[in-house]
């Protein structure tokens, strides 16, 4: 029986996943998701036994991940699953590595629930689901603001008092597995430039952008919480603070309510008034749809030119995320905004956020030597 290691992913309404074998080369044995949870469940498999079944209309994420563990052990029988690695999208100032979870390391990263309402609660109940349907099973956590741990204070800090800017009120940055996957690749295959200055554009329904020299980061557009830098899909980016202290004091908005209109009803959604879809607004003869995504371009091309300027210059820009791979017309818009920088590599690199999490649990846990 050969070791496996796998790998969960969870949101508020989907469980992807992908199993390894926990050798150097990391091969991937099975992988696949559950989407709709809440509503209509769908399982859907790859590699070993592909598969689609349709879950039990009232499952929640305990059971979807109950079915996924029963179709790991009936279709990927021999394989030993040795471990599980989640992504946990926030690790405040503390958990800046790969790290093995307990009770009490969970009940720390729940203070970050209220900074990334979208992400974090449904992370960390994966964890306490897994406990209960295989209590010996190790299981370790990735963090997505832990790429970012180390940079400068100059681009981490906000303009704040002290008093506040000392209870760990500061630029943190997300997407950072994406962003380390891609450092991987550049010093793998593109040896040069992965030395040299680089901004990374991870553009999907979550966007962000980070500056990056010698495979480091050196800043980033997302800050405490996931709303802060680009335009997304349903979040506003960068936004005047001021505005949330009008819709509050002036349109008699509660906090919830804020919320809801800055985390779900803002980006490429709220300013189309129509999707927050790439190919149904690329689709679109309605003026909305043009607008949002010149808007969205536009925007992005500016927060690239900054995190240039971070970096004393830009030899190359690598997109990467759903509409960063796939959507070239927004790749276009974007480089012709970049069309008065000096001269700079462009590339694509397909995000692999998965396979960055073995291997950094390989590299922490293992001691392998892994590709």
């Amino acid at each position: 029986m050969n070791d496996a290691l796998l790998v969960l992913n969870a949101g508020s309404s989907s469980l992807k996943f992908r199993l390894f074998g926990l050798t150097p080369d990391l091969p991937v044995i099975a992988g696949g998701k559950v989407s709709d949870i809440g509503g209509r469940p769908v399982f859907q498999a790859h590699g070993t036994g592909d598969g689609t079944a349709a879950l039990p209309l009232q499952a929640d994420a305990g059971e979807a991940l109950a079915y996924v563990l029963g179709w790991l052990k009936t279709h990927a029988g021999q394989w030993t699953l040795r471990a599980c690695v989640h992504r946990i999208v926030h690790g405040g100032p503390d958990f800046v590595r790969a790290t093995e979870l307990d009770r009490r390391t969970v009940d720390e990263l729940r203070q970050f629930n209220s900074l990334v309402p979208q992400h974090q609660a449904h992370n960390l109940s994966a964890i306490e689901a897994l406990w209960a349907e295989a209590p010996r099973l190790r299981q370790f956590g990735c963090f997505d603001t832990a790429f970012h741990a180390r940079i400068d204070p100059l681009h981490r800090a906000f303009a704040l008092p002290a008093d506040l800017r000392n209870k760990d009120i500061r630029r943190y940055g997300f997407h950072g597995l994406s962003y380390a996957w891609i450092a991987h690749r550049l010093k793998c295959d593109h040896s040069a430039l992965s030395r040299g200055r680089v901004v990374a554009a991870h553009l999907g329904n979550g966007a962000s952008l980070c500056a990056m020299k010698n495979g480091q980061s050196i800043d980033t557009t997302m800050g405490l919480t996931a709303l802060d830098g680009l335009p997304m899909g349903t979040r506003c980016g960068a936004l005047d603070p001021g505005v949330v202290l009008y819709m509050q004091r002036n349109l008699n908005m509660t906090p919830e309510d804020v919320e809801e209109v800055l985390y779900n009803q803002s980006g490429l959604k709220g300013l189309s008034g129509i999707s927050n879809d790439i190919k149904t607004l690329l689709a679109s003869p309605l003026p909305g749809a043009a607008f949002a995504l010149d808007y969205f371009a536009l925007k992005t091309a500016q927060q690239i030119a900054a995190m240039a300027i971070s970096l004393g210059g830009m030899d190359g820009l690598v997109f990467t995320g759903g509409i960063g791979e796939n959507a070239a017309p927004i790749r276009d818009k974007i480089l012709h905004h970049l069309a008065c920088l000096p001269t700079f590599e462009t590339l694509i690199i397909a995000a692999n956020e998965e396979r960055q999490m073995a291997l950094e649990i390989m590299a922490a846990f293992y001691q392998e030597t892994v590709s």
